[in-house]
């Protein structure tokens, strides 16, 4: 492997896939065009990387940069940050965070309409004050 950076974020880049117990030959990769911008470049060489690590049927897709060299280096760190969430259980918190916040926005929620309700009933009660007062 030979990716555009120093020789020491390649050396990290080793270790940590040595650590979690990730190896080259577990990792399919794949390249396509990318999207979005960059000009002709992008819709002309296939610079976006797709990673799929067999093992936890993790896929990742990089197209960052226009270089397809460091989108392939950048894939396998975004990739070894997914593995590492994964196997220290990161998953199963972050999935109560997200519920936390959901709960938390649902209750927002009904209070909002509990509100909106409360100032539409003060609304009609303006509204047949009006016609008492006996301007008719």
């Amino acid at each position: 492997m030979a990716f555009p950076v120093s020789i020491q974020k390649e050396n990290e880049l080793k270790r940590r896939m040595a650590a979690l117990h990730v190896h080259e030959d577990e990792i399919e990769e794949s390249f396509v065009r990318s999207s979005g911008a960059g000009g002709q470049k992008v819709n002309k060489s296939s610079s976006c990387v797709m990673l799929w690590h067999s093992p936890t049927n993790i896929r990742v897709k990089c197209q960052i940069s226009r270089s397809q060299a460091m989108n392939r280096f950048l894939a396998r760190r975004i990739l070894l940050d997914k593995i590492e969430r994964q196997q220290k259980g990161f998953v199963e918190a972050e999935r109560a965070q997200i519920e936390k916040i959901r709960r938390q926005k649902k209750r927002r929620t009904r209070r909002g309409k509990e509100r909106m309700l409360q100032e539409k009933h003060r609304q009609s009660e303006k509204k047949q004050d009006r016609g008492k007062r006996g301007w008719e």
